[in-house]
């Protein structure tokens, strides 16, 4: 993001872009566990106040993106193995009863936004753009939990799914993203068949193995906070 463009709209708009933009980059791991995430820094390279920037880190707070010690600037997260796996473990809980709810609800306006969904994110894996084509997977499942009808749901969904994409970001170096797109592709099939069972064991069978396989810990990054932000 470039502060001399984008510092347009209201500070309310320049707060969500920023929002937008420093979970895009957490989430595709491009900002490495641990950098600091200075109030001034951030004021000045998004053009709000640092009053907006703390309710954008508290927002990512929230999120399970960033850290913020008492006392100390926020920074991006690092979450343990061990809370990794407790992520994973929730995750497979709230993803089995949104493909049930779903399968149940199932039309062709959920077809066509899902679908369309799975189509951007095939898109950005054919034109290599690895990491937009992880957070669009990931995001499918908020999709999907926000298809429901169920706000709680969709939100503990959303939630758990940034905190996972963060754990990914960090440990995961061996995922299979054309297997991911393949089988969320798999899942509409199984999701338009009504068979509700079956889309249940999928997304759950699918997070067990990227647990088991693809937990594991990775080097951290090196790039500077706003030569990370300059691309987002």
């Amino acid at each position: 993001m470039n502060p001399e463009t984008e510092a347009v709209g209201s500070p309310a708009e320049r707060a969500e872009r920023a929002y937008a933009s420093l979970r895009a980059a957490v989430i595709e791991g491009a900002l490495a566990p641990g950098t600091k995430l200075g109030e001034e820094t951030l004021a000045a390279h998004y053009g709000v106040s640092r009053t907006l920037v703390r309710t954008v880190l508290a927002r990512l707070v929230a999120d399970g993106l960033v850290d913020s010690p008492h006392g100390r600037s926020a920074e991006v997260a690092h979450p343990t193995i061990d809370e990794a796996r407790d992520a994973f473990a929730v995750r497979r809980i709230l993803e089995r009863e949104a493909a049930v709810r779903v399968a149940e609800r199932w039309d062709a306006d959920i077809a066509e936004r899902l679908g369309s969904h799975v189509r951007a994110e095939r898109a950005a894996w054919a034109d290599r753009r690895a990491a937009a084509s992880s957070r669009l997977g990931g995001e499918f499942h908020i999709l999907l939990a926000r298809e429901t009808g169920n706000d709680l749901l969709e939100r503990y969904m959303s939630e758990v799914v940034s905190r996972t994409a963060l754990i990914l970001a960090i440990y995961g170096r061996d995922i299979d993203q054309q297997a991911s797109i393949e089988e969320h592709e798999e899942l509409l099939v199984l999701l338009a068949a009504g068979d509700a069972e079956r889309a249940a064991d999928l997304v759950t069978h699918h997070l067990g193995e990227v647990e088991r396989k693809t937990l594991r810990p990775a080097e951290p990054g090196t790039d500077p906070l706003l030569s990370v932000l300059s691309r987002y």
